[in-house]
């Protein structure tokens, strides 16, 4: 009789098991639709709130960094602007944030039966690629109008087929990054309350609410060491003619991603085995 499941201990640290997470597909969609139900459920506008909540974000940057602070936008018109960066900055934040709880959030399933646990980060990450591409659509749509108007500053190009690249680069980091930290709240369980004044600062940091063109030269070294930073830039570049896009830039920000998901998924793996005992 031959064992359709063999249940073993790891013995590589960077191993993904893909085929084992393929295997175990449909209980990650069945994930990304639990995600769904369980965060708009009981609310009373369901999911609108993928489109309100960047709008919302948006009006609010407008008004505050837009009208009171008055900062450049770089001729662009200033809820475009921002929307850009809400948009693409919206889908790292939040997976990042909720790979980086999944073994607290999610510790008694975990106890209770075996399954591939790297299918639960990606879960996460594709889940938030569905509201991605929701709140994405919200702003085409928002350039369509602009360009119906007949506004020539938002100049679309054709460096718009690289969004799948950059959506590669937020995924990793997310992933990786989120990885980690859930691996160091098992033990250090500070980090979780840590983690969204984290998320802020790193928001200040990359430019969501302004144009690294903006910034004195002395600066902007230290915004474009931050590896998201380029990825932010070279998509409002595309989508609207204007941002600090370099191959250069992009490239150094791949290569980070690839390290700190690297590091993340060793982290992971060796956290796993016995993250019951800590949690």
């Amino acid at each position: 009789m031959a064992w359709t499941e063999i249940i073993e201990p790891k013995k590589k640290l960077f191993d993904l098991k893909l085929k084992e997470a393929w295997y175990y597909r449909d209980l990650l969609f069945l994930w990304v639709k639990r995600d769904f139900t369980a965060t708009y459920k009981q609310t009373i506008l369901g999911p609108a709130w993928i489109f309100l909540q960047p709008l919302l974000m948006t009006l609010m940057f407008t008004l505050v960094f837009g009208r009171f602070a008055n900062l450049s936008t770089d001729g662009l018109p200033k809820i475009l602007f921002y929307l850009a960066g809400v948009t693409i900055w919206n889908y790292f934040s939040e997976s990042f944030t909720k790979t980086a709880t999944v073994f607290k959030d999610n510790a008694n399933l975990f106890g209770k039966v075996y399954f591939p646990r790297i299918i639960m980060p990606l879960s996460i990450v594709t889940s938030n690629l569905v509201r991605f591409i929701i709140q994405f659509s919200l702003f085409i749509g928002f350039i369509v109008y602009y360009k119906y108007i007949g506004n020539n500053q938002v100049m679309p190009n054709a460096m718009v087929w690289i969004t799948p690249f950059l959506l590669l680069i937020m995924a990793g980091f997310a992933l990786g990054a989120g990885m980690i930290i859930s691996s160091m709240t098992t033990k250090y369980r500070d980090l979780a309350f840590l983690l969204t004044f984290g998320v802020q600062l790193l928001m200040y940091a990359t430019p969501v609410i302004y144009p690294v063109n903006a910034l004195p030269e002395k600066y902007r070294i230290y915004v474009l060491a931050n590896p998201i930073a380029p990825v932010v830039e070279t998509f409002r570049y595309a989508y609207l003619g204007t941002g600090a896009f370099s191959w250069t830039s992009l490239m150094y920000s791949f290569t980070a991603m690839i390290v700190v998901l690297f590091v993340g998924v060793v982290i992971f793996n060796r956290v796993e085995k016995n993250f019951m005992d800590t949690v």
